[in-house]
């Protein structure tokens, strides 16, 4: 039953010790003061902008600011988004004078380790910070040069949960001053159609709201736009300051002609399920709270405010008890009794009288609540369909009779055994609630931190509603045998009203006419079976609304939930389970570019000429607001395990995992030529290399010295082509050319294509996701004799490229065999032959070794290969000189 607040940050903190103080504001880039027409010292902010996608509840959004450096010499400007805590980042770009700096996804400890590098340099910059109950914040700052342009650009993706009965996006509006364009935008496709749709914002009355806030919903389509002009910002007519200052929330339902939902899309699927109308499952609750000494003053005297009020609402059909634990364990009742007017009456006089007193005895007093729960349904004591629950509330950790973790959460699960749901309520900071969490996970429950403020009984009851009206219990979401891949979690133990069931999947076969779901739960009177099928061929035509659908939402809706809850799952796993998990959710997460506990932002962006680099980590609960997290700024690191790749004296590296094996050869021909390298007539790229000579003997034909000196790079659907030297990059879209120098650090990106350089190092370049090819700049010394600079070429990318791909490169993308034998001496007794057998041919090759220079270009990681001599005749394809070509494109 997670709330439904608009996306958030997904990180694990990187805790320091800060200074516990800092400000709520989303979006706001910092200033001194804030000055008439958005200006703060010199500083400028003209645009604000928050552009929302919502299809299917999946959410996609991107925040924008953009603001100019008006003083005469350089500022640093800081850029803040406060998201909700439920979301993933998936891009962050800097993008400063038209030059980009992107945001890359790594693996955690990868980026870990260049965090402690950067520690230990002392380049320290904040960025991520835990920010209240709902939110965390993005923080990222850059000095920019007087006269520059920066925009920031953050975008973030979350599947919307349904929450007593609504769905609902949630933005931190504080700017801190006057904007000349500042708008909110949220655009919904939902293919059950919108019921209802409404928006609001704290900070400015209704009069003011509606003449700055247009909202209208018509069928699948609905639209929120909220655009106040720079009168409109001002506090008061005359005014220089902001009051744009709060929340702004948008809430919106679908229509519910049917209980389910199913949706599939490009072989993905994704299943709603929200019946309404049934009558409500009798529950059984036993509230078990903690009664110690540290409860004592306002959080007792809210408890029982709470517990008043859920009085209140606990219908006469259902059973209830009070369980209050401190050094030892009080009950209201000796049983279960059902909440007759008489009993409730007696209940609340029994709630006014709690006190705290002495020690937490956590254990005995959850054991005592499920006994309880147990011996009712043993005894016949609450109706055969009804559903147990346990709730429990406690504000610190245990510390009298069994007080070791483990032992309290196997004594628990032992006693459930997963009969029935336990929730755990924390009161405040001061406990373990990474505890409470995962005792709460293995019960089919969850844990809520509840916030020590003056709305904690508002908290506490809020929570009992979401849990107070089960209409199914035990719900089996089921789909044909052997249709569906990666299924999300399709088995529930309740269903809640005002809440939706959301199971995705993959097909087996993506061409299928028909798709079948069914439903089956036990509901208060009889056992329900709710069946949907859909005509996939006629939906995917129906879904054909570009304007609102955001490219592959279904298939990253499935990621999302999927890693949500190998995530979930991973907290309580042991051993080689938690590994496993582990790396499943590692993999979604890296290949779909989310920011999650297991994965880093790392945002490269210009710092003095140097390269630098934000990490970006995401907290989880168990980080309290008052411990901001801290990132760094470090150096850049290239991509890792590339597969194929030409480098050195053009030495061709084809590196083949299922061997742990890799296999080289050499192409001699005269300088000047040019080698077709890759080619793919299906994606359009094609990459050739020309050749340049050893200066010493550049006419010698005997082991001459050559190298690849230029490459050229060509996407014909993209109309795209790229000329790397020694010297320069060179970008041509159409006609249009872009010059850069090896002395850059730029990212150039446009239409799906990225291109990096880092300086005098290494540039990289990707082709949407699935293409990368990484050039390695090789610098010589000057006044070494006869040397050219000369570059190394690596694809460390190519799942996305057809089965046509070709080139001395390309043909070793599809797998291919080999098997070699009969190892002995060679001519160099360091270096053995063998005889290879691959494509059918049978070859004597060599043992020996190439260099790998990706991270470093002046020593290289010596790769270990077998080695085709001849200009690799018998392993490519055809001979070396059918791959010569005229020219460069």
């Amino acid at each position: 039953m997670a709330s439904t607040w608009w996306p958030c940050l997904v990180l694990a903190l990187l805790f320091s010790e800060a200074a516990s103080g800092f400000s709520r504001s989303p979006l706001r880039l910092l200033g001194k003061r804030s000055l008439p027409g958005g200006a703060a010292d010199g500083i400028e902010v003209y645009s604000t902008k928050i552009s929302c996608k919502v299809t299917s509840r999946f959410a996609h959004n991107v925040v924008t600011t953009k603001a100019v450096n008006n003083a005469d010499k350089a500022k640093e400007i800081s850029f803040d988004v406060e998201l909700p805590k439920t979301a993933f980042i998936t891009n962050f770009t800097l993008t400063i004078d038209g030059v980009t700096y992107p945001g890359n996804v790594k693996e955690k400890e990868v980026a870990k380790k260049q965090y402690e590098k950067a520690v230990s340099q002392g380049k320290t910059a904040g960025l991520v910070k835990a920010s209240g109950r709902k939110l965390e914040k993005f923080t990222v700052s850059v000095n920019v040069a007087a006269g520059s342009n920066v925009t920031f650009e953050l975008t973030y993706e979350e599947l919307l949960k349904r929450h007593q009965g609504k769905y609902e996006m949630f933005l931190k509006v504080q700017p801190k001053q006057l904007i000349k364009h500042f708008e909110i935008e949220a655009h919904i496709f939902e293919p059950q159609g919108i019921s209802t749709l409404d928006a609001e914002a704290s900070f400015i009355t209704n009069d003011l709201l509606g003449s700055a806030l247009t909202k209208s919903f018509s069928g699948k389509k609905g639209h929120v736009s909220f655009k106040p002009s720079l009168d409109q910002q001002r506090s008061c007519p005359t005014c220089s300051d902001s009051l744009l200052n709060g929340d702004f929330t948008i809430t919106y339902d679908v229509n519910r002609e049917s209980p389910a939902n199913v949706q599939v899309v490009n072989g993905y699927f994704v299943h709603f399920f929200a019946p309404q109308g049934l009558p409500v499952v009798p529950k059984n609750v036993v509230f078990v709270i903690d009664v110690s000494g540290s409860m004592a003053g306002r959080k007792i005297q809210q408890t029982r405010d709470a517990l008043l009020k859920i009085l209140d609402d606990v219908k006469e059909t259902d059973h209830l008890n009070f369980i209050l634990f401190s050094g030892g364990v009080t009950t209201w009742k000796d049983q279960l009794v059902q909440a007759t007017p008489e009993n409730l009456q007696e209940a609340r006089t029994f709630v006014k009288n709690i006190r705290d007193d002495g020690m937490t005895n956590l254990n005995d007093g959850l054991l005592r609540g499920i006994h309880m729960l147990n011996k009712a349904r043993e005894e016949n004591l609450v109706p055969e369909r009804s559903t147990s629950i346990v709730i429990m509330l406690t504000d610190g950790d245990a510390n009298a009779g069994e007080s070791n973790p483990e032992r309290i959460q196997e004594n628990v699960r032992n006693a459930i055994k997963g009969k029935f749901p336990l929730y755990n309520l924390g009161f405040g900071n001061n406990l373990n609630f990474n505890f409470l969490e995962t005792m709460g996970l293995e019960n089919h429950g969850f844990a809520r931190r509840i916030y020590e403020d003056s709305d904690a009984d508002l908290q506490l009851q809020g929570f009992y509603d979401e849990v107070a009206n089960p209409l199914l219990t035990d719900v089996e979401m089921e789909y044909p045998q052997n249709a569906i891949l990666d299924l999300t979690q399709n088995s529930y133990q309740h269903f809640y009203d005002g809440s939706e069931i959301v199971v995705a999947g993959r097909l087996a076969d993506e061409n299928i006419n028909s798709f079948k779901a069914d439903v089956k739960g036990q509901g208060a009177f009889n056992d329900l079976t709710f069946t949907e099928e859909v005509d996939v061929k006629e939906m995917e035509e129906a879904l054909k609304e570009q304007d609102y659908i955001f490219g592959n939402y279904l298939e990253r809706l499935w990621a999302y939930l999927t890693i949500e809850q190998l995530l979930e799952k991973r907290k309580n796993a042991q051993g080689e389970e938690k590994e496993n998990l582990t790396a499943q959710a590692l993999d979604l997460s890296l290949k779909y570019h989310f920011v999650t506990p297991l994965t880093s932002m790392v945002v490269t962006k210009p710092e003095d000429n140097e390269d630098q680099t934000a990490i970006a980590d995401k907290p989880g609960e168990e980080a309290i607001s008052a411990i901001p997290s801290r990132a760094y700024f470090i150096g850049s690191q290239p991509p890792q395990n590339p597969y194929y790749y030409v480098d050195g004296d053009p030495h061709f590296i084809i590196q083949v995992p299922e061997k742990n094996d890799a296999l080289c050869f050499n192409i001699d021909e005269d300088p000047g030529t040019v080698l077709r390298l890759i080619q793919d007539p299906v994606t359009g790229l094609t990459v050739n290399g020309q050749i340049i000579g050893d200066k010493r003997d550049s006419t010698a034909t005997n082991n001459r010295k050559t190298f690849f000196g230029k490459l050229g790079i060509t996407n014909t659907q993209m109309d795209f082509r790229m000329e790397v030297t020694t010297e320069k990059i060179t970008l041509w879209n159409g006609d249009e050319p872009s010059t850069f120098s090896w002395l850059d650090t730029a990212t150039v990106t446009q239409d799906g294509i990225s291109v990096t350089i880092n300086r005098k190092k290494n540039m990289v370049i990707s082709f949407g996701d699935g293409v990368t090819f990484v050039v390695v700049l090789h610098q010589v010394w000057k006044k070494f004799p006869g040397h050219y600079d000369f570059l190394g070429f690596y694809v460390v990318d190519s799942h996305r490229m057809s089965a046509q791909t070709h080139g001395l490169l390309g043909q070793f993308f599809h797998p291919f065999d080999f098997k070699v034998s009969d190892i002995h001496p060679g001519s160099d007794p360091t270096k053995p032959d063998a005889t290879m057998v691959v494509k059918n041919h049978r070859l004597t090759v060599t043992r020996g070794s190439q260099k790998d220079y990706r991270k470093d270009a002046s020593v290289g990681m010596k790769v270990a290969c077998w080695f085709v001599h001849n200009n690799g005749e018998g392993l490519i394809d055809g001979i070396h000189t059918d791959y010569i070509v005229p020219n460069l494109f």
